[in-house]
Order: C-alpha cells, then structure tokens, then sequence
C-alpha cells in the first residue's frame, strides 16, 4: 500500500482491480475542510486518462509492473509477434491491443513489453523513433513567408505535417506521444 500523499508522475498503482499510472496530480489544502490529492490516471488495460480525487492520507494499492526488453519480429493478419532479447521466447499480440503503437512499429525494433502479474498490459515505445517519408508532395520554394508545412505519409503509414523543404526519403525524428514531427533524424 502507498499514501495519495506519496502520489509521484510515473508512479502505477491499482484502485478498484484496475491499474493505473499517474499522469498529473495536485495536493490541495482548501481554507475549509480536509485536504486532498486531485489526480490524473491513465488506465494501462485500455488507455482511458480519468481525473480521480483522493483524500489526503488515503491509501491505495501499489502496482509493481514488469518492463521486458523485446523485438518486434513481424506482423501476421491481426497478430504482431515480440521477441525477448535475453530468452528468445516469442509471444503475440492482437492489434486491438497496440492501436496507436502501430503507426510508429517497424520491424527489428526494440521496445518494452509491460506486464503485470502475468498479463501483457501492452507495450511502451522510446519518446521518438525514425521514420522514412515514403510520399509527400515537393516543396516550392516561396510559397509562404513562414511556417507552412505540408503532409506526409511514412514507411508505417503514419500521415504527419511536416515543413515544406522535406522530401521523399528523409528520414525524420517523429514524437511517439503525439504523432508530431520533431526534426530529421
């Protein structure tokens, strides 16, 4: 058990059989009344972000969740096949599952497997990854005075905006938390 009081980003915990990491969280002490945790949850079963109030000095229980390095082998219909680094066991998973991880995946790459008490929970990507542009439309140079960008589509099949001098083959630096250009890689 851990104390709302010790809430820290990052932290995982289980409230009500579910898990969750927090996001965001804030003590609050009001003139009147008892003080208490206002915080922010990101459920690691299905993704839901919910706003959840605590009192303070309530106690909730602590998920310890397991990160395994794996490689992501190949994809097969609606199955994406991992494997561990260390053990060479393969393990599947459907791609209900990795919805929005899907658009950064690419083949031989490393990321981590979460799972808690024997159940995948699901996968955690690096902050950005390198994605090749495979179609966008040529720039012209002058069209605008500033910031104009245009889409693109990437080796994965993610459609991102990026600026106007970008061509097909650059390879580009891609945030995986909100699917946004960052630079070329």
């Amino acid at each position: 058990m851990i104390s709302v009081n010790d809430f820290r980003t990052g932290l995982t915990i289980e409230v009500d059989n579910e898990i969750y990491t927090v996001l965001d969280f804030q003590h609050v002490k009001p003139g009147k009344g008892a003080a208490f945790v206002r915080s922010k949850l990101k459920n690691l079963r299905n993704g839901n972000t919910v706003e959840r109030t605590f009192r303070a000095g309530e106690d909730v229980g602590r998920a310890h969740v397991e990160n395994r390095a794996m490689q992501y082998l190949y994809a097969s219909g609606q199955e994406h096949t991992f494997m561990d680094n260390e053990t060479y066991d393969q393990i599947t998973l459907p791609s209900s599952q990795l919805e929005w991880e899907l658009n950064f995946l690419k083949e031989n790459m490393t990321i981590n497997i979460v799972s808690y008490q024997g159940e995948i929970i699901g996968i955690n990507l690096p902050n950005s990854v390198e994605l090749k542009v495979v179609e966008t439309e040529p720039g012209i140079k002058g069209n605008t005075a500033t910031g104009a960008t245009k889409n693109a589509k990437l080796e994965t099949g993610l459609n991102v905006q990026v600026p106007l001098f970008i061509n097909e083959n650059d390879v580009l630096l891609i945030s995986t938390s909100d699917g946004k250009y960052i630079s070329r890689a």
